[in-house]
C-alpha cells in the first residue's frame, strides 16, 4: 500500500495496512441486528443511521495501520490517545539520527494570552525569527555532536540519547481501529489542536478518506462539524425559537432524509418544550 504524506519538515504519514472498508461496517451491523436492519435498503443509509445514534461497535471492525515519522514532542502528545497498539523506533538499540523539527518561520509565534498551551496568530518580528531559527539549529547541532562523543567513549545508548532535544525525529507504526481514529481525529484537527499534530491528522484524514467514503461522510456531517449544546445553551435557543410548528416535508429541502428529518423534527420539539415560556 504504501501510501505517504509529508508531514512537517523531514516527517511523514505513511498508510502501510487495511482490514476492512464501507461495507465491513454494513456487515457487522447486520449480523448484530439482524432483521431489524433489512428495512434499510442502502449501505449509506445504515452508515449515516449507525452515525448518527452512536452505534459505535461496527466501525471497530475496521482497521489502519500508520507508519509514522514525528518529532518527539509530538509523538508525547499522540501516546495520551491510549487507544491504538504501538511499536515505537528504540533509541536503546539503535543509534538516534541526525534529523530535528524545525519551524517554518510563520510557526514562530508569540504565547495566546486566551489559550495557556497555545500560540497567538500574532508572529514574532523578523530579526527575533531569525535569531531564534539560527540559534535553535545550533542547539540541535551541538546536541548531536555530544551525543555522538558520548557514544564513541563508549557510553551506552540508552543513557546518551538523554542529551538530546525533544524536537528529535522518531518512528513508529501505530495501528488502529476506525472508531477510536475518529474520536482521535474530532481533537487533533481542531482548530485549537498544536499545530505539528494537526498536520498528521489533517494527512490521516487524507488517507482514511479515500478507504472509507461512506463512514467519512457520515462522520463529517454528525462528529466532524457538528457541535454540542449545553441544556442552558438549549434554553436559550427554545427562548428564541418562533412558536411556529416544523414539519418532516420543510426539513427535507435541506438535504436531510425523510429519517433524518424526522427525527430532526423531534429535536425541535424537545427543545421548544424548555422554552420559560411554557
Amino acid at each position: 500500500m504504501e501510501n505517504e504524506i509529508k508531514c512537517l519538515d523531514k516527517g511523514f504519514v505513511r498508510l502501510v495496512d487495511v482490514m476492512g472498508d464501507d461495507s465491513s461496517i454494513v456487515q457487522a451491523a447486520r449480523v448484530s441486528y439482524g432483521k431489524g436492519t433489512k428495512t434499510v435498503n442502502e449501505d449509506r443509509g445504515l452508515i449515516r443511521y449507525l452515525m448518527r445514534h452512536k452505534h459505535t461497535t461496527p466501525f471497530e471492525m475496521v482497521e489502519f495501520k500508520f507508519h509514522v515519522k514525528l518529532p518527539i514532542f509530538v509523538a508525547r502528545q499522540w501516546i495520551r490517545h491510549r487507544t491504538a497498539n504501538v511499536n515505537e523506533y528504540s533509541g536503546r538499540y539503535s543509534e538516534m539520527k541526525d534529523e530535528f523539527y524545525l519551524p517554518s518561520t510563520e510557526q514562530i509565534r508569540t504565547q495566546s494570552v486566551i489559550n495557556k498551551q497555545g500560540r497567538a496568530d500574532e508572529t514574532l518580528p523578523s530579526e527575533h525569527t531569525a535569531e531564534i531559527l539560527d540559534s535553535t539549529q545550533a542547539h540541535y547541532e551541538t546536541s548531536f555532536e555530544l551525543y555522538q562523543s558520548l557514544l564513541e567513549k563508549g557510553l551506552t545508548r540508552e543513557l546518551s540519547r538523554m542529551v538530546l532535544p525533544v524536537a528529535n525525529y522518531t518512528e513508529w507504526y501505530w495501528k488502529i481501529d476506525l472508531h477510536n481514529l475518529f474520536h482521535f481525529l474530532k481533537l487533533r484537527l481542531d482548530t485549537h489542536a498544536q499545530y505539528e499534530i494537526r498536520v498528521y491528522a489533517e494527512a490521516m484524514a487524507e488517507l482514511v478518506k479515500a478507504i472509507v467514503p461512506l463512514a467519512w461522510e457520515a462522520y463529517e456531517h454528525y462528529m466532524l462539524n457538528s457541535i454540542m449544546l449545553t441544556q442552558g445553551e438549549l434554553s436559550i435557543l427554545a427562548d428564541m425559537l418562533p412558536p411556529t410548528e416544523l414539519d418532516v416535508e420543510q426539513c427535507l429541502k435541506y438535504g436531510l432524509s425523510k429519517r433524518e428529518a424526522g427525527e430532526f423534527v423531534d429535536k425541535y420539539n424537545k427543545i421548544k418544550k424548555l422554552s420559560s415560556n411554557e
